[in-house]
């Protein structure tokens, strides 16, 4: 699902938020009706998600509590706030509250060691083989994104609204509804959501005219799209007969890079899609990660309500 770049570069310098098409010969786009085959020339992780081990909680609201939520300056506060935010996103008894602010916490814990990863050992070192692992995996996601768009802005987008996203247990439902139509497991459609939009929080077009949470191109949405591409039911849905029609889940590595033909944003999904399979909590705190744009000064929180 090629498209020029433009916009689409300023959205993924949100830190993984509208990935960056690879591609971006519009003369070419056509082509992504025909799916292609591709194997890897390196061996990541596995090519389909292992069976789900707990039960998210379905939460309704997005609004974490007042107050900013900033990341600790040295790597013990870091180790801190990573190993308390961790346990309490994947704790079931969480109440919604604890879990939005920990799930941002964990977030900006995360793009800290991205921006330190002389920190990384440090803290790594005092976490539990559970948390290093979750960590380690969070940190990779990360590089892989930031490899697709390296340089940061200096300034903030224009043209971008940022709005709440539809509730939790909505869009966990329309992920498995994706998944019972196609076979497709949903945490893949979980992730592309997370790393187009931040699961339908960004509003924006690409100068090819992508839109909506998933970010479809119009020729593409015509012969995939049932419905309103701006509707995060109608849209998921059709990345999973999209996937579908690319080879997922036989080949999810091919069906991913056909959505974005990027071997880093390949391994960003998948990476996502596993740690949600491995514990379906995961999608509870990465549905609570807000929007950071990456510039000169910093990483920059967009938040609810931001219009550009």
């Amino acid at each position: 699902m090629r498209r020029t770049l433009g916009l689409v570069v300023a959205l993924l310098l949100a830190l993984g938020v509208l990935a960056v098409r690879a591609h971006n010969d519009e003369g070419t786009r056509a082509a992504l009706l025909t799916p292609i085959t591709v194997k890897r020339t390196t061996t990541t992780t596995s090519t389909t998600a292992p069976p789900t081990t707990t039960t998210a909680v379905p939460v309704t609201t997005t609004a974490p509590p007042p107050g900013p939520v900033v990341a600790a300056g040295d790597p013990d506060g870091l180790a801190v706030q990573l190993a308390a935010a961790i346990d309490t996103v994947r704790n079931p008894a969480t109440a919604e509250p604890d879990l939005a602010r920990q799930a941002h916490t964990e977030q900006v814990a995360y793009y800290a060691l991205l921006d330190h990863p002389d920190w990384q050992p440090l803290v790594l070192a005092k976490l539990t083989p559970g948390q290093q692992a979750i960590t380690n995996s969070n940190v990779h996601a990360g590089n892989e994104l930031r490899l697709l768009a390296p340089k940061p802005r200096d300034k903030l987008p224009s043209g971008w609204a940022v709005d709440p996203p539809a509730p939790a247990a909505e869009l966990l439902a329309h992920y498995k509804e994706g998944e019972a139509a196609t076979s497709v497991p949903w945490q893949y459609l979980a992730a592309i959501n997370l790393v187009e939009t931040r699961m339908g929080r960004i509003h924006g077009l690409s100068s090819a005219g992508a839109q909506g949470p998933m970010q479809f191109m119009p020729e593409t949405w015509a012969r995939f799209g049932q419905g309103d591409i701006t509707n995060p039911h109608d849209a998921i849905l059709a990345a999973a007969r999209y996937l579908k029609y690319n080879g997922a889940p036989q080949t999810v590595d091919s069906a991913i890079w056909n959505y974005n033909r990027s071997w880093h944003y390949v391994e960003a999904v998948k990476t996502y899609a596993r740690l949600m399979a491995e514990n379906e909590r995961a999608f509870n705190g990465y549905y609570y990660w807000q929007v950071y744009y990456r510039t000169v000064a910093g990483n920059q929180l967009l938040p609810e309500g931001f219009r550009s």
